[in-house]
């Protein structure tokens, strides 16, 4: 590696190279190398000839985009490097089929081949980083190069030894009464302004425009149903509201700004029976909600004071495969479900046309086909790497777009259902905007800890087990989670939406999945069984897309009326689309279609590689039955069943505990790991 910085000072750099094949890159390097003085020019022949007649015995590509061309004779007194990046990767025959971009070219007297076998060890382990690989992609001089070995050799030297410890990092309880939260902050802030710096990129255009739609949809739809479950006491302009101040405020102040606050189905159901007891007691609703949100919020930022979620390390890949799946699921069984209710009114009310029903149809199963097709066009052969790149990160957008645009060639011959938005930026009743939470009795005061209770524990499991989706070592964050700033945020913005009579927001699981894949850099995987797959070697961590977001659900509150020509059908092939690539990277449901696989056809993953087929089926039926119980009380029509929700979610983790007497501790290893291993997307080491 020593070797390898001094080249890179040198400037043995060779960037953008414009070639097609092995001949032409060996040869435009020689040119550049003689040209910068590297290599004498009358070895330049011997040299070409040398390096060619090697890559005919055999390519050079080793995998992970990288080809290592060599060749060694005694005319060359000095040993030399030359890294060579292609403006366009080119297929070599590398082993995992991946094409090859990067080369790093070996030139030396016959006595240099030993020391360059350990600089190729060196050099197959550096491409191996998925961080240098990303830089290294990016990089515009030698400096750049540099400056990115350096960071890997920071990350990879052997740590200092501490005392042992299985805590993950943020997870790790201090003993000390906002200990957690002071180690958070001191993380995050060294990182604050580079949040923004890194946030100035095509990617974060993108993944804004795509997710304005993907939030203002469920935050249109929650509000409207939170409207008719409170007879309007809380409506579609104050989730509006509550989206963009909270988005706004969580954006700048959270510990990990990746996260999308936004209403979920389970505080919807808790707001819905806290209404219908404020009725039945005759109490005013929204002193009483006001007075829960203050119990809650005291709760919760008591909770991050004290470290608990720390607690959260119990819970491990399975309990939160079954959590996102559920979140999932939501998406899906919501999309389809409006699709079909659709249907039903197009049968039972004549105001609603078929053609209207079928057109609604053709509208969400055409905006999810695109949109699931565009961001698969990265793999594809057609085209150029930039034109692919742009259809790809823009494609949930470009589909909303074209099937609005459909929607519209038809809209003076079919009614179609349209984004429900009201007209003016007023309270649904017309109330003043802020509550006085003193016209509740004082008994209610006191009671309202209470529900309080259940409510802190269902934004406490909701918020950290998102919290773990999004910092899963899986998305190669690097700046550090915020697990206990993240909840004191979301604990006092409660606190204020309560004040307000504004809806309380807690961490969107699938929305917060959606961000993080839009601001990731994907990479194609290819199995030794020929599969391919893609994941993640890069995540642009920057608070400036979620900012982006909820100042364009601000604005949109003073652009109303034009939110009415998007159809709600175009919103629900969204919704499908958010679920359905949610579930893609999910191996709980990689697991359950082994069921149906024939097991030759088995892919050689690292769990089937290590466990019984047998053992495998039996953790994923645990998985499935627990997952079965979640959708059973969520959509269960008993109100204090789907009330005590976070109790179940809560009692994921003594299940996890039973099931770790079922199998021994190597299977567990392998169907339950932390991060995917790496022997699990290469077949090479070093």
């Amino acid at each position: 590696m020593k070797r390898l910085r001094i080249a890179l000072s040198e400037g043995s750099v060779i960037l953008d190279l414009e070639a097609r094949d092995i001949e032409s890159i060996l040869r435009k390097t020689l040119d550049a190398t003689v040209e910068r003085g590297l290599l004498p020019a009358d070895q330049r022949q011997a040299f070409e000839a040398a390096l060619i007649e090697r890559e005919r015995q055999i390519s050079t590509a080793i995998g992970n985009s990288v080809a290592i061309p060599h060749a060694y004779l005694d005319t060359l007194e000095e040993p030399l490097i030359v890294f060579v990046r292609l403006a366009r990767p080119v297929n070599l025959g590398a082993p995992d089929g991946i094409p090859t971009r990067f080369l790093f070219v070996l030139l030396g007297p016959t006595g240099a081949a030993i020391e360059h076998l350990d600089t190729l060890a060196g050099i197959a382990r550096l491409m191996s980083d998925d961080e240098f690989r990303y830089d290294a992609r990016w990089a515009r001089s030698h400096e750049n190069l540099i400056d990115a070995l350096e960071r890997y050799l920071a990350r990879t030297a052997p740590a200092v030894l501490e005392e042992p410890t299985e805590a993950p990092v943020g997870l790790a309880h201090t003993g000390r009464l906002f200990g957690g939260l002071r180690d958070d902050v001191r993380r995050r802030l060294a990182y604050y302004i580079s949040d923004f710096r890194d946030g100035l990129n095509p990617k974060s255009l993108s993944s804004t425009l795509f997710l304005f739609f993907a939030c203002l949809a469920p935050a249109v739809t929650f509000g409207g149903i939170m409207g008719a479950q409170t007879e309007g006491q809380i409506g579609v302009v104050e989730m509006l509201v509550a989206s963009a101040a909270c988005g706004i405020a969580y954006a700048l102040l959270s510990g990990q700004p990746l996260i999308i606050l936004g209403g979920v189905g389970p505080l919807l159901v808790f707001t819905a029976i806290l209404y219908r007891l404020c009725n039945d007691m005759e109490i005013a609703f929204l002193p009483g909600y006001a007075w829960v949100g203050f119990w809650t919020s005291v709760l919760l930022v008591i909770m991050a004071a004290t470290d608990a979620s720390c607690l959260m390390r119990h819970f491990t890949r399975f309990t939160d495969e079954i959590f996102s799946a559920l979140m999932a699921l939501i998406f899906i069984y919501e999309a389809i479900k409006a699709l079909v209710s659709i249907f039903h009114k197009s049968f039972a009310d004549e105001s609603v046309s078929h053609d209207a029903a079928f057109l609604s149809l053709i509208l969400a199963i055409g905006t999810f086909y695109i949109a699931i097709s565009l961001s698969q066009i990265r793999r594809s052969r057609y085209l150029l790497p930039w034109m692919r790149a742009f259809l790809a990160d823009f494609g949930p957008m470009i589909a909303l777009a074209a099937m609005t645009l459909v929607s519209w060639l038809y809209h003076g011959e079919v009614m179609m259902e349209t984004l429900q938005a009201p007209d003016t930026i007023r309270t649904t009743t017309e109330r003043a905007w802020m509550i006085d939470p003193f016209a509740a009795p004082m008994w209610v005061r006191v009671a309202a800890i209470g529900p309080a209770i259940l409510a802190a524990v269902l934004v406490f499991l909701t918020q950290n087990i998102t919290a773990r989706l999004i910092n899963s070592p899986d998305h190669k964050l690097q700046k550090g989670p915020g697990y206990h700033l993240d909840l004191a945020v979301v604990g006092g913005l409660i606190g204020v939406c309560s004040l307000f009579g504004l809806p309380w927001l807690v961490a969107a699981t699938v929305r917060s999945l959606a961000h993080v894949r839009g601001l990731a850099t994907l990479e194609e995987v290819i199995t030794p069984d020929g599969a391919t797959s893609e994941r993640v070697t890069h995540v642009e961590e920057t608070r400036v897309t979620g900012l982006a977001i909820h100042l364009l659900i601000a604005v949109s509150l003073l652009l109303l009326p034009a939110l009415k020509v998007v159809p709600m059908s175009v919103l629900y092939g969204i919704f499908l689309f958010m679920g359905v690539v949610s579930l893609a990277g999910n191996q709980f449901f990689e697991r359950i279609t082994l069921w149906v696989m024939d097991p030759d056809l088995y892919p050689r993953t690292h769990y089937i590689r290590q466990s019984p087929v047998h053992v495998i089926h039996k953790f994923t039926f645990i998985q499935l039955a627990c997952l079965g119980v979640l959708c059973a009380v969520t959509l269960s029509s008993y109100e204090l069943l789907r009330l005590s929700f976070p109790l179940f979610i809560a009692m994921l983790i003594p299940a996890r505990f039973f099931v770790g007497r079922l199998f021994s501790a190597e299977q567990l290893e392998s169907l339950d790991a932390e991060e995917t291993p790496r022997d699990e997307t290469t077949h090479w080491s070093a």
